[in-house]
């Protein structure tokens, strides 16, 4: 959903604030745009040439993801959810997750999404200090996402994220320390830590262009991840991914689907989608989007299908992401003497059959991937 109150600082996503009026037409569109994907069936998502069959596999998770989707009203999002399960097969056990912001929920409207099958809320918490809170440009005060955690569990939500920020100018060891101990203490069963990126397009950007502010320092973020495997690894949450941990048998069934190199259906606008190979994108402005969704035309605004090469590097990118690694036989070939070097340097694992990042080179993970690939 592309709906913001407010756009923060560091965000470069297709996101627009002041745009709610456009919300009645944008989920009208996006149910157009559903039925008319579920109908062409996956022959109208493959590459051409491909064979594939006429029927949908089953789905096994839907990812409402933002901007704010929980800015929509409850009885609208939830009807987009009740129509996906409707046109698509969908598993019973299907992992359903919409990503909130918490000054948006209350157990009223949880409770309307848990009856349309919701069962997981990835909430935007980012930090629990006020001065880093402002720095980041969020709005909520920095108790709201925990009064928030608590809504969404009595609304029948057990399946809990909070998404974490480190690294913000600032934001000293003891704030990100008690920002963990306070994510901790809601009991959820998954965070997600990301370090502060600098994105071109975003606010927080343009304020070091002017001399405002100072980009995160990269020692910094590296003491900061290492402080929340410790923190986070100690309370029982395992990492599984570079910035994700989660309490055994509660790893993100939709996200690993993106790194394990699946398929997925993308709807709305600026979505991405993949399928056996293919990868397309839909228009990223909400008003285009709707004029051609309602219009009967495709919301397409451009595709790709990587060559061998280039599927090999996507694999390796998002293989070595997970702590599992991936197997050396989906990468291959790599520079085998700079992955002997990365070993004896202790930033990789290579027992000749799986490629791993250690928890140091999880540190330097692009660094180790641009080298494996040279």
């Amino acid at each position: 959903m592309p709906f913001c109150a407010a756009r923060c600082h560091y965000c470069d996503f297709n996101t627009y604030a002041g745009m709610d009026e456009l919300m009645p037409r944008y989920v009208a569109a996006l149910r157009a745009d559903l039925a008319r994907a579920a109908e062409a069936g996956p022959r109208g998502v493959a590459p051409g040439g491909t064979e594939v069959g006429p029927d949908w596999p089953v789905f096994t998770s839907i990812f409402v993801g933002g901007g704010t989707p929980t800015l929509l009203p409850a009885e609208d999002l939830a009807g987009l959810l009740r129509l996906a399960r409707e046109l698509l097969p969908v598993t019973e056990d299907a992992e359903v997750t919409v990503e909130a912001n918490p000054e948006t929920v209350t157990i009223e409207y949880i409770s309307v999404l848990v009856s349309a099958g919701v069962n997981r809320v990835s909430m935007g918490a980012q930090s629990f200090a006020p001065h880093v809170l402002a720095a980041l440009g969020r709005w909520h005060d920095a108790d709201r996402p925990l009064r928030a955690v608590a809504d969404a569990r009595s609304a029948g939500i057990s399946h809990i994220n909070l998404d974490l920020i480190y690294g913000t100018p600032g934001e000293s060891d003891d704030d990100w320390i008690a920002t963990l101990d306070a994510a901790l203490s809601a009991r959820v069963d998954h965070v997600s830590a990301y370090a502060l990126t600098v994105e071109p397009g975003a606010e927080y950007a343009g304020r070091i262009r002017r001399g405002e502010a100072i980009p995160p320092d990269d020692d910094v973020l590296a003491a900061r991840m290492e402080i929340a495997d410790g923190r986070l690894s100690e309370a029982g949450l395992q990492r599984y991914e570079i910035s994700n941990w989660a309490r055994p048998g509660r790893e993100c069934r939709h996200n690993l689907t993106y790194w394990e190199g699946g398929d997925w259906l993308g709807a709305g606008a600026g979505a991405h989608g993949h399928w056996a190979g293919r990868r397309w994108w839909t228009l990223r402005s909400p008003a285009r989007y709707c004029d051609a969704a309602l219009g009967g035309h495709s919301t397409q605004a451009g595709e790709e299908v990587p060559d061998d090469a280039g599927r090999r590097l996507e694999r390796l990118m998002l293989g070595l992401r997970m702590t599992v690694g991936v197997e050396r036989s989906r990468v291959e070939p790599i520079d085998d003497q700079e992955a002997a070097r990365l070993a004896q340097s202790g930033l990789l694992s290579d027992d000749g059959g799986r490629l791993k990042l250690t928890p140091a080179g999880m540190l330097v993970a692009n660094e180790v991937i641009v080298r494996l690939a040279a």
